[in-house]
């Protein structure tokens, strides 16, 4: 077997992700002139230079990058078998998901992930983009990318956009349309033009265009959104949200945003068609660390979570793009 200069390997983590030589030294708790001196045995092992050095700044090349994601997931292969057979207590696992998807379905969970894993240490990285799929970032991933080959995923849910607004409000659109008292599941369905006589609370991120999810809605009905509709934008989707539930008029909300039960206290869903977005959210891990107790058992808890809050059905069809094992392996 040959391998590189073990004792650097650690050390090459440590410059790469901190992107210092000084402060890698500081958390190895060795010298500097160490470190460099290991970077430079390791990048002469190796025939090629793992960082470009520009006066005080110093950034990966391409093949130190490379290197750096498989160096990465070895160590900490390491360090989880490691674990394993010192019978280590906890488990940590990094979990990068969206903060939408983070804060309105994720969290409210996370009691029962730890009273069935006491043993799982889940810390949480909130993206506002689908995040880069490599070990450097987490561990595992809610994703909408597939397209990582040495990844496994299990889709969670696919994406649909509804009118929603405050209960007050639904009372202000009742009296303007003249609406029987009720529910919206009481009335009659909503037309494009009686939303449009509203006003809408449109989140930019979800097509990165102005008014774009509230355009491509009018679509689907064969319409386009009258040019004197009122708009109000948000950057992001917990953002329109909020402004729904203080009754600032009518947003498009998906289903995990409403997941809970309190939810409906404070919003209703309108009588209105629904628009696929085509985003499909999957779990996603290395799929060389598929035997990972931890792994297992948090990807289990997610896909059971989503089935039993109606995110995704039990039963999936053939097309679904899951290309990791069942859940009942």
């Amino acid at each position: 077997m040959k391998l590189p200069p073990l004792r650097a390997l650690p050390m090459f983590e440590a410059v790469a992700r901190l992107n210092s030589f000084s402060k890698a030294a500081d958390e190895l708790a060795v010298s500097q002139s160490a470190v460099s001196h290991q970077i430079k045995a390791l990048e002469t092992y190796l025939g090629e230079p793992l960082f470009q050095r520009s006066g005080r700044y110093l950034t990966l090349t391409d093949e130190g990058r490379a290197y750096q994601d498989s160096i990465t997931s070895a160590l900490l292969q390491i360090e989880r078998a490691s674990e394993t057979l010192l019978g280590a207590p906890t488990s940590r696992l990094r979990l990068a998901v969206f903060s939408s998807f983070c804060v309105r379905w994720l969290i409210p969970r996370l009691p029962s992930l730890q009273r069935a894993h006491s043993q799982i240490d889940l810390a949480l990285e909130m993206t506002s983009t689908s995040p880069q799929l490599s070990d450097r970032v987490a561990d595992c991933f809610i994703t909408i990318n597939t397209s990582a080959r040495a990844f496994s995923y299990d889709l969670l849910y696919r994406e649909r956009l509804f009118p929603i607004c405050s209960r007050q409000y639904w009372r202000h659109i009742r009296e303007t349309l003249d609406l029987p008292p009720g529910d919206p599941a009481d009335s009659r369905p909503l037309t494009p033009a009686d939303i449009a006589r509203f006003p809408l609370l449109s989140t930019y991120s979800i097509y990165d265009r102005e008014a774009g999810d509230w355009d491509t809605w009018f679509q689907v009905a064969g319409e386009s959104r009258p040019a004197s509709t009122r708009i109000q934008h948000f950057s992001h989707m917990l953002m329109a949200l909020e402004g729904a539930r203080f009754h600032q008029g009518i947003a498009l909300t998906n289903d995990y945003m409403l997941s809970e039960e309190a939810d409906t206290d404070d919003v209703v869903r309108l009588p209105c068609h629904s628009l696929i977005t085509g985003d499909s959210f999957y779990f996603a891990h290395k799929t060389s660390r598929r035997s990972e107790p931890a792994l297992r058992a948090v990807r289990r808890w997610l896909i059971e979570q989503a089935i039993a809050s109606g995110l995704r059905p039990a039963r999936l069809p053939t097309d679904t793009g899951h290309t990791g094992p069942s859940l009942h392996p």
